[in-house]
């Protein structure tokens, strides 16, 4: 594929170009023109005023020239309405693609079709398809009448009637549900069967787990890309927290960095971010072909570590669009 020079930050602030804007942003199609692909997921605010404060946020991020910003469900798809507004305004406000996640809980397929529509009205290509998190309290995920079941159940179901580039989730460590990496693998696999253009990992820190992982999924002939996840490390305590959640291992060695810095949270901060930045230059000089980093809503992590990539001058081309 031919390669042109191009620096990640363009003289627009990283708007859409112009070319880019006469072609489909379906993200499939995005992935094969741009390389690296930089994506920045954020979560719905509760708040009219937490809406701006993002807006603002996803603004700075404008610089970085993102190929598309993610925008999450919820838990237990309880914020489906700020998503909808928040994805309009990314794409019309900032013109920057955005991908609305949508998710099986609590919604009939008519119910799915209503928003679906929508989305399709305010000119949203892409969705991410996951099956989502029990609501708060329930133990198990159960699927109202009429609803959807699985994750591939929601793919198919967007593949059978819509025209949507769809995402869907992988899981390089192994999915915390999952009978075993073999049963996981096979999800992954029944998920680009049934329509899934693209995935995207949940984070890891262990770059040979993504890289084993994309391995196992070519060997069972999977093409499609697999858009490594990326979380830096900010906090300790909150590290710990969501790695508990997701299943997702810290090596040895940087948790032991870690704890000799848990009285100090600027130290941490100063370590997570390195390691990020070390970590991403290796899965793209390997092939990733993007990093999509969970922001949690905060920039400045996140903004360091690309700034640091660009100065390395690992990200400084771009596929021609």
């Amino acid at each position: 594929m031919q390669r042109q020079n191009n620096s990640l930050t363009s003289m627009n602030g990283g708007a859409l170009t112009a070319t880019e804007n006469k072609q489909s942003m379906r993200i499939g199609d995005l992935l094969e023109r741009r390389r690296p692909c930089l994506s920045f997921e954020f979560f719905p605010p509760k708040t009219a005023a937490g809406v701006e404060t993002l807006m603002a946020t996803v603004k700075a991020l404008r610089i970085l020239n993102p190929g598309f910003i993610s925008v999450t469900y919820g838990a237990g798809g309880s914020s489906r309405v700020r998503t909808l507004e928040v994805v309009k305004r990314i794409k019309t406000e900032l013109g920057i693609e955005a991908m609305a996640h949508l998710t099986c809980v609590g919604s009939t397929r008519d119910e799915l079709r209503t928003l679906l529509r929508e989305l399709e009205t305010a000119g949203i290509e892409n969705i991410m398809a996951l099956r989502g998190d029990p609501p708060k309290g329930d133990e198990a995920f159960t699927a109202v009448e009429g609803g959807l079941r699985y994750a591939t159940d929601l793919i198919a179901f967007l593949a059978g009637e819509f025209s949507f580039c769809v995402g869907a989730g992988a899981y390089p460590e192994t999915h915390p549900e999952a009978l075993s990496s073999t049963d996981d693998v096979r999800v992954a696999v029944a998920k680009v069967a049934a329509g899934a253009n693209f995935l995207v990992t949940q984070f890891f820190f262990d770059n040979e787990a993504y890289f084993r992982y994309v391995d196992r999924l070519r060997w069972e002939g999977v093409t499609v890309p697999i858009i490594p996840g990326i979380m830096p490390i900010t906090s300790y305590d909150a590290i710990g927290r969501m790695t508990r959640m997701s299943g997702a291992r810290i090596p040895q060695r940087l948790l032991a960095e870690l704890e000799a810095r848990i009285d100090e949270p600027e130290a941490v901060l100063e370590l997570g971010v390195a390691y990020c930045a070390v970590q991403c230059r290796e899965l793209l000089a390997r092939g990733a072909p993007g990093l999509h980093f969970y922001t949690l809503n905060k920039s400045t992590a996140t903004r360091a570590v690309v700034s640091a990539l660009i100065a390395a001058n690992a990200v400084h081309e771009l596929v021609p669009g």
